[in-house]
């Protein structure tokens, strides 16, 4: 073999996937056809999930300079158009006192709950929004580049023959040979095309264009999301930008050229403002398509990521759904490489990201019928506005765009099982997060327990173990943190047993402890 795993796409899932590989000691390479970062304007924030991730390998300081330069510019903005008004946390604030949007919706960080499931556990995670797709891709190069990576930029994958040993992937440089070939190539994969994954989902109805532009007549555009008898437009929280929603149809040539005559017409019909774009410096189109495959895994080729589904932009889920993909396959599918795990291991990553998957669909499309400008939808957005308003709408709303109610199906009745694990605040030894960066399972023993961290001992080079306190837990007392992040297993003081079910967790996910021989 020439790689242990072949990764096809080198944006932020690809280079995420890279990156998880070779924490678990795979050899892998990421093809890209592109020579550099697409400066296509795309997504502009990442959520909580995504930014857990990032922030659990290290990366918290340079996904915060980033925010920090953002918001900068989003106030220098605000200010320049209302004269002074940072906005006040009104929805023209974007970034200055919002969570995010639903269809347009702002919601208003000063109506969550913390304390709801998922929203007040993620640590210094939970701060990092502002953080646009292009950064995010930059960042994971150079950390693909420092962890020896090998991404192979300019290369496109054009075919690949897979077999019951592994797969042989072709390319205009030439063929290598991997044990195995993950699809990270985007909505319109190649890898999902010729592995013939069933693809089936929802057609589109909206045509949607994002840009930033350089235009005169702006004065009287609102800042925000505004919905019209015409569709929804949005403008801001960057000078130029702008999107609007049309519910004309999907466009008749997605891959025709956004011209500034089109934006300023659409734009002129959506807000009913008589701007006149001068430039485009970016621009894009999208639509409300929404597919997803029944499956991520047919033999030796995977998928994750936009390969895996695709949907709307509304929201930015997107981009964090792809890199919780690519953090729950690397860990599994570098374990089976080394011979760490079986391949049935792989089992569980549809299982468990195909149903995270299928929300954030239904998310999109939600969203999509609440911007319909029909008697019948305005109505219902209106009632989705006055749920924004209050704590518990607003809670719930921030719960399911921050992926806080995502609970894999796992062994076990503690509250934390399946969860993403909360980011305790250890006495003296930092936070949770802090001890995740290598990529491997952490035991966190916080009752001082010898039996455990025992058991923990014949998985030494899978398993790190850590004793400390959590004033803030005080009944937890014990948490298996597997290397996404995600608990495996957790138990309280007095509970019944607690060495049988982390044996039983560690058998489960880490396979059989050093020293032990299985029949056969």
């Amino acid at each position: 073999m020439d790689y242990d795993v072949v990764v096809a796409g080198g944006g932020p899932v690809g280079l995420m996937l890279g990156c998880e590989l070779r924490l678990g000691g795979a050899r892998v390479a990421v093809l890209e056809r592109r020579t550099e970062v697409d400066s296509t304007i795309k997504g502009g924030a990442i959520t909580t999930p995504g930014a857990e991730a990032l922030y659990r390998r290290g990366m918290l300081p340079a996904m915060a300079e980033v925010q920090r330069q953002a918001v900068e510019s989003f106030r220098a903005f605000i200010r320049e158009h209302d004269g002074g008004d940072e906005g006040g946390g009104a929805p023209a604030g974007q970034g200055l006192g919002v969570v995010g949007h639903f269809a347009g919706i702002m919601l208003r960080a000063d109506l969550v709950d913390r304390t709801e499931a998922g929203l007040g556990d993620a640590g210094p995670a939970s701060e990092i929004a502002f953080v646009a797709q292009q950064d995010i891709e930059r960042l994971l190069g150079e950390r693909a580049k420092e962890l020896g990576v090998e991404v192979r930029r300019g290369v496109e994958l054009t075919g690949f023959d897979a077999d019951e040993r592994g797969v042989t992937v072709r390319s205009g440089h030439g063929d290598v040979r991997a044990g195995w070939l993950v699809g990270c190539d985007g909505g319109r994969s190649t890898v999902r095309k010729l592995a013939g994954f069933e693809f089936p989902g929802t057609e589109p109805e909206i045509t949607c264009h994002q840009a930033v532009v350089e235009m005169t007549g702006a004065e009287d555009l609102k800042v925000g999301w505004t919905a019209t008898d015409t569709g929804v437009y949005a403008y801001g929280p960057m000078p130029g930008r702008i999107v609007t929603v049309e519910f004309d149809g999907p466009p008749a040539d997605r891959d025709a050229p956004v011209t500034a005559e089109d934006l300023q017409a659409r734009l002129r019909r959506v807000c009913g403002v008589d701007v006149t774009v001068t430039g485009v410096r970016t621009a894009t189109r999208f639509t409300d398509h929404a597919r997803q495959v029944t499956e991520y895994r047919r033999g030796r080729v995977l998928l994750a990521g936009d390969a895996a589904h695709v949907h709307s932009a509304f929201g930015s889920q997107g981009l964090s759904l792809g890199i919780g993909d690519a953090m729950n396959l690397g860990w599994k599918l570098a374990a089976v490489v080394g011979g760490r795990a079986p391949q049935g291991l792989l089992d569980t990553y549809t299982r468990e990201r195909h149903p995270v998957g299928a929300q954030v669909l239904d998310w999109t499309r939600s969203q999509v019928a609440a911007m319909r400008p029909d008697p019948r939808s305005r109505a219902l957005r209106e009632i989705v506005s006055d749920l924004a308003g209050t704590v518990t709408g607003t809670t719930y709303l921030t719960a399911r765009l921050n992926g806080g109610g995502v609970r894999y199906d796992l062994a076990g009745t503690h509250p934390l099982t399946g969860r993403s694990a909360p980011d305790l605040e250890l006495a003296g030894a930092g936070r949770l997060a802090d001890h995740l960066r290598a990529g491997r399972a952490l035991l966190l023993d916080l009752a001082d327990d010898p039996g455990l961290r025992a058991l923990a001992a014949g998985y030494a080079g899978r398993v790190d173990t850590l004793t400390a306190r959590c004033p803030s837990r005080p009944k937890l007392a014990a948490v298996l943190v597997r290397p996404d992040g995600f608990t495996a297993w957790a138990a309280d003081t007095g509970a019944s047993a607690p060495a049988a079910g982390l044996a039983e967790a560690l058998k489960e996910w880490f396979g059989v402890p050093e020293g032990v021989v299985t029949p056969g």
